[in-house]
């Protein structure tokens, strides 16, 4: 694995082709109190590259130039909760969304198991361990904890190609394409503190 920590931003010469993988580490799960900690960044190569921001400022414009890439395919595994903090915090709009936890719910039904460690398990053939999922991404990166970064990041290419098939087959793609559309929406719902189904009696 080639696993990259920068601090503030991107470096400005990288290329990442047309197709990334994304995932966000945060404070906690309140995005008003909660602070956007890292951005990780994979192009499928066995690399990450993990973005430390300041939180005093959040400038980081390489980083919000490859996110605003509308030519930019991003995987993201549950883009809801990602997207809610990278618009409160770097203030962009992401488009061209891939979500893999959204794939997995529509064509995965033969289980109640959509999270990235039961995804990876079964596509990958790998146990990836969860354990710092909620450590402090705040301070100084330990060593593991970069490695669990990376992990997020580092099988959703994979992932994302097998369950597209899947939905091909069992003819849910459109469904699972006009479900996407919906997600910016569901994001700036979140934003103005609508976290029920508005569809709901």
């Amino acid at each position: 694995m080639d696993i990259k920590l920068h601090k503030n931003d991107l470096p400005k010469d990288l290329e990442f082709g047309n197709k990334i993988a994304i995932d966000c580490e945060f404070m906690g799960l309140n995005f008003l109190r909660d602070k956007l900690c890292l951005v990780q960044i994979s192009t499928g190569k066995s690399d990450a590259h993990i973005i430390q921001l300041n939180r005093n400022n959040y400038d980081a414009p390489n980083l919000k130039k490859i996110l605003s890439d509308k030519s930019v395919t991003k995987i993201f595994h549950f883009a809801r909760a990602d997207l809610v903090f990278i618009k409160k915090y770097l203030q962009i709009d992401v488009e061209n969304i891939e979500d893999t936890k959204l794939q997995s719910k529509l064509i995965r039904k033969y289980t109640d198991k959509h999270g990235l460690k039961d995804l990876v398990k079964e596509f990958v053939g790998i146990d990836i361990s969860k354990q710092h999922q909620t450590s402090d991404f705040g301070g100084e990166l330990s060593s593991a904890q970069i490695k669990y970064c990376a992990n997020d990041v580092l099988y959703l290419h994979k992932i994302n190609n097998e369950l597209n098939k899947m939905l091909i087959r069992e003819n849910r793609i459109n469904l699972y394409k006009d479900c996407l559309k919906f997600i910016n929406t569901r994001v700036n719902l979140d934003l103005e503190c609508f976290p029920d189904d508005v569809w709901s009696h």
